[in-house]
């Protein structure tokens, strides 16, 4: 029997989220390990016996081969998700998961180890499209950005949990402690895989396949909670019979359609949402936190706790825009998220440039990313400006970087679409993940002002390019970026947007829907026209 709780079925989609979260912390506390670093090493021994563990380089490479895998996944996942379906593709994703797991946790070299990451990616990039995707065509546009959003919640819990995986495992001797918690990450891909049979297919991509009285199910079941007469259904239902009939005079959609003049503003919307994601830095306080703490002179457990704090905090923080997003809009959100971690991390170059000074060769205990050093009441402002910047990013880009890309595109390309924007998010990951290390260790402290200014840039770019989605259906949406009051290709000027924007020619459009799917022949140009408006 199919589930319609929709946030049951959003509770058990997530999870493919937090396979991602999984990976994050795994790294971040596992590459300061004496048994990690000692079992890949790749140089001599410092001179206090300690094994400096692979190179800054490959270390990057290690770290951002799963946002490799994670890019290709994606663009993948666009063929697969119009061919087999959202919930089919998310299955898929589960399953390769389990195989990377094997490889990762059975790995013999740094060459394995890296195939076993790629391969990880492959599914986190599948389901970090497809998840978001697939809820949002379930979810009603009132609670479409809490249940989104909810990914990022799912990420922070799985970063959270694996982190205290990972440090409980560090106590084992030998390379049990790294190869136990790589082993463990399986278990959340088999609750998805299982959980996800149970749960109904979108009823956008039904509709998209003729499948239309499986389509009327799903929406009875999910949005009318069994009642086939609700209005709701009746209105999400004529919405998406018009709007498939519209886009059956197209051709099917390819990436290239992504790029012409009517398209290409909101796609390189949605791609740079995902791409200022990373540009925050995030990745910074979260695969090498603890670079950044050794640097603060904390050490052993001291330094994984303290770690673990901002993994707290963020899970913590994330709650607000699950709750509230819907009603604060994804513009302000995002314009808020900008502007505060752009504060904390221009604060910690103040701090680290006026207090730090370089650290002996080889780094801070023997960790040549450690470059730089700081004590005192400095080292304490740098810990409490890192816990900021993660309290500052988790209600606002963290899941509306999820939330903002769905809901910008038509039907027919919304696969492919979400699809192109996440693998801009893994093609970013890869380079920072490979980036940050050697950062950390040539340009040192400066690597703040580098996020810094991209804060900067994506405030301005927000301000004047990214309209508001929230509160509206996604067959609405199209209306805001066609609107012939604005110039030509943009639609609306986007700080002349506001959340849940309604017309009265959208409820006349509704009623004409609504009449024409209930009428045995509908008249082609009633068809023609609700159809081009909507």
């Amino acid at each position: 029997m199919a589930v319609g709780n929709i946030y049951l079925i959003a509770a058990i989609a997530i999870i493919g989220g937090g396979l991602f979260g999984f990976d994050i912390s795994s790294m971040s506390a596992i590459i300061s390990g004496t048994p990690y670093r000692c079992y890949f090493n790749q140089g001599s021994l410092n001179p206090d016996g300690s094994c400096p563990g692979p190179n800054s380089s490959v270390q990057g490479g290690i770290t951002a081969s799963m946002a490799g895998g994670s890019w290709l996944g994606a663009l993948i996942s666009g063929f697969v998700t119009d061919i087999l379906g959202r919930k089919k593709a998310i299955m898929i994703g589960a399953v390769i998961w389990c195989v990377g797991c094997i490889l990762v946790s059975a790995s013999q070299d740094i060459a394995m180890l890296i195939v076993g990451r790629i391969v990880n990616g492959l599914c986190v990039g599948i389901c970090s499209a497809q998840v978001p995707v697939y809820i949002s065509e379930l979810a009603p546009p009132r609670l479409r950005g809490r249940l989104v959003g909810a990914q990022q919640w799912a990420i922070t819990w799985g970063i959270l949990i694996m982190f205290y995986i990972s440090y409980g495992c560090s106590f084992i001797h030998g390379t049990a402690a790294f190869r136990v918690p790589w082993g463990l990450q399986a278990i959340p891909a088999i609750i998805l895989f299982f959980g996800m049979m149970p749960l109904p297919e979108s009823p956008r991509w039904l509709a998209r396949k003729d499948r239309w009285e499986e389509c009327k199910d799903v929406l009875v079941l999910v949005l009318g909670k069994g009642d086939p007469h609700s209005k709701l259904v009746e209105d999400e239902f004529a919405e998406i019979q018009a709007y498939c009939e519209f886009e059956r005079r197209n051709a099917d959609v390819t990436y290239l359609e992504l790029l012409k003049p009517h398209m290409i503003n909101r796609t390189h919307i949605g791609v740079f949402t995902q791409i200022w994601s990373q540009l925050t830095g995030m990745n910074v306080m979260m695969y090498y936190i603890t670079y950044v703490f050794t640097m603060a002179e904390l050490k052993g457990n001291n330094l994984l706790v303290s770690s673990s704090i901002q993994y707290v905090i963020n899970v913590c923080m994330t709650i607000p825009a699950l709750l509230w997003v819907d009603r604060w809009g994804r513009r302000p959100t995002l314009l808020v998220g900008a502007a505060l971690m752009m504060t904390w991390l221009f604060a910690n170059a103040g701090i680290l440039a006026t207090y730090g000074s370089p650290a002996p060769k080889g780094g801070v205990d023997g960790i040549p990313e450690a470059s730089w050093q700081v004590s005192g009441s400095a080292s304490k402002a740098v810990i409490a400006c890192s816990y900021l910047f993660v309290a500052s990013f988790a209600p606002t880009w963290g899941p509306v970087s999820w939330i903002y890309p769905p809901e910008l595109y038509p039907l027919r390309i919304r696969g492919k679409a979400v699809a192109l924007s996440t693998s801009a998010n893994w093609a970013f990951n890869f380079a920072l993940g490979y980036f940050v290390p050697p950062a950390f260790e040539n340009i040192k402290w400066k690597t703040y002002i580098l996020f810094g200014v991209f804060c900067i840039a994506m405030f301005i770019h927000v301000f004047f390019m990214f309209p508001e989605t929230a509160g509206k259906h996604l067959e609405e949406v199209e209306d805001m970026f066609t609107d012939p009051s604005g110039p030509k290709h943009i639609g609306k000027l986007a700080w002349k947007t506001h959340v849940g924007e309604h017309s009265a020619r959208k409820e006349e459009l509704l009623e004409k829907m609504r009449q024409s799917s209930h009428a045995e022949e509908r008249p082609e140009h009633v068809d023609q026209t609700v159809a081009k408006e909507v």
